[in-house]
């Protein structure tokens, strides 16, 4: 079972990561340091192109996947 971090507008991806066995935990900075991945849903774009990694964990961008191919890349990368 792995600690996934999930963006608290992916319900969806909560429901089936949880449904598959893992641990799911609220994406906020001070977690994303302690999960074996993050899931995001891509709507907060980072415009000015600064990046402060908080994680050495795979990220995984939702946008436009369903909850299942979600599910299924978090498989492969954990």
């Amino acid at each position: 079972m792995a600690r996934i971090a999930v963006e608290g507008n992916l319900s969806d991806v909560k429901q089936a990561l949880q449904e598959n066995g893992h641990q799911v935990v609220a994406l906020e900075a001070d977690q994303a340091q302690d999960c074996d991945c993050c899931c995001v849903s891509g709507q907060d774009q980072n415009v000015m192109g600064m990046s402060e990694a908080t994680t050495q964990a795979p990220v995984i961008n939702c946008n436009g996947k369903t909850a299942e191919e979600v599910v299924q890349e978090v498989n492969e990368r954990v």
